[in-house]
C-alpha cells in the first residue's frame, strides 16, 4: 500500500514539494493544483512556474478525507538545528562553492589557452582594444577614498577555491569571496533538523487547517467532490466568472466544457441578471455555465446548465 502524500501546511495553505507526489496526484487522482514556484534562469515566469504545487482548499479536504494524503505542520517540523548540524551544513555549502569555483577556473584556463586559435588577427586586435578601453574606464571611474588611520583590510587570496576551512571567532565557516551559485533546495527534506513525520495529521479537524468552516465553504467542498466523483478534472474558474473550470480529461489535453458556480443552498437568491451574464459569458468562451446547488441537509448537488440560445 502506498504511503499517504504529504501536504505541507503553512499559513493555512497546503503545498506539495515532491515531483513524484505531483505526478501521482495528477495521473491517479485527477488533482492538478497550481504551480507557484519560480524556475531559475527562465524569463517567462508568469507562464512557466515550478515547485511547489499549491492545492485549492477543496482539493485538500478531498484528499485527506479519502485517505490519499495527510497534513504536515511545516513550520513546527523545522526544529532548531544544533551547532554541530549547522556547522556540517555550512561546510557542505563551502565544499560545493569550492567545487564550482575550481570548475570555473579550469574552464577559464582552457578557454584562455585556446582563445586565439579561432580568432583572426582583426578580431584579436579588436578584443585587445576592448580590454584596454575597459581597463581605462575602470581606472577613471574608481572613487577617490580619503586616507584615514584605520587599519587596512587583510589581503584576499588570489585563489579562493583553495582556501582552507577558516573559522571566525564564533566558529562560523567563512565562505569564499569568488562568485558562485547558491543552490536553494526545493524541499527541506534534506535538512537533518527537518522532521515532518512527527507533526502529521490525518484529519482536517486538526488545528492547522480550518476549511470548511462556513456554509459556503461546505457547499464548495460538496460540489467539488460531486464533480470529482463523476470523473472530471477541476481548475480555478475565477477568470471565467465561476468557482471552477470543469474538464472532461487532463487540462493539458482538453479544453474545459463547463464553468461551475456554487449556490450554497436551495433558498439562496439568484438574480435573473446573473443567469443572463453567466449564459452569455459561457457561450462567448465556448463553454456552458453550470449552476451547482448544494443542499447541506441531504448532502446532494443539483445541476443546471445555462447556454445562450443564439436568438434575441
Amino acid at each position: 500500500m502506498a504511503l499517504p502524500i504529504l501536504l505541507r501546511v503553512s499559513n493555512f495553505r497546503a503545498y506539495v514539494w515532491d515531483v513524484d507526489d505531483i505526478n501521482t496526484l495528477r495521473s491517479h487522482h485527477r488533482i492538478c493544483g497550481i504551480l507557484t514556484g519560480t524556475l531559475p534562469h527562465l524569463s517567462s515566469q508568469n507562464v512557466f512556474l515550478g515547485l511547489p504545487l499549491q492545492l485549492m482548499p477543496e482539493e485538500v479536504v478531498l484528499l485527506v478525507e479519502n485517505g490519499i494524503a495527510v497534513l504536515a505542520d511545516d513550520p513546527s517540523a523545522h526544529h532548531s538545528p544544533s551547532p554541530s548540524l549547522l556547522k556540517l551544513w555550512q561546510e557542505e555549502r563551502l565544499s560545493d562553492a569550492r567545487q564550482q569555483i575550481a570548475l570555473t577556473e579550469e574552464k577559464e584556463s582552457i578557454e584562455a589557452s585556446n582563445a586565439n586559435r579561432a580568432m583572426s588577427e582583426s578580431a584579436q586586435r579588436k578584443r585587445k582594444e576592448r580590454e584596454e578601453r575597459r581597463a581605462h574606464a575602470t581606472v577613471n571611474t574608481a572613487p577617490n577614498i580619503p586616507m584615514d588611520d584605520s587599519p587596512s583590510p587583510p589581503p584576499i587570496s588570489e585563489n579562493p577555491s583553495r582556501l582552507a576551512v577558516e573559522e571566525s571567532p564564533d566558529r562560523a565557516v567563512v565562505m569564499p569571496s569568488a562568485p558562485y551559485t547558491v543552490h536553494v533546495p526545493a524541499s527541506s527534506s534534506r535538512l537533518a533538523w527537518y522532521a515532518p513525520h512527527s507533526h502529521l495529521y490525518s484529519s482536517i479537524e486538526a488545528g492547522i487547517w480550518k476549511y470548511p468552516s462556513t456554509l459556503q465553504e461546505r457547499a464548495r467542498c460538496g460540489v467539488f467532490r460531486s464533480l470529482w466523483e463523476q470523473g472530471f478534472y477541476m481548475g480555478v474558474g475565477i477568470r471565467f466568472g465561476g468557482e471552477y473550470l470543469v474538464y472532461p480529461g487532463d487540462p493539458l489535453r482538453y479544453h474545459s466544457h463547463f464553468v461551475a458556480s456554487v449556490i450554497e443552498a436551495p433558498g439562496a437568491a439568484l438574480r435573473p441578471m446573473e443567469i443572463v451574464a453567466h449564459g452569455r459569458l459561457g457561450t462567448g468562451t465556448k463553454k456552458a455555465h453550470l449552476l451547482c446547488e448544494w443542499n447541506d441537509e441531504t448532502k446532494v448537488v443539483s445541476y443546471f446548465s445555462v447556454e445562450w440560445a443564439g436568438f434575441g
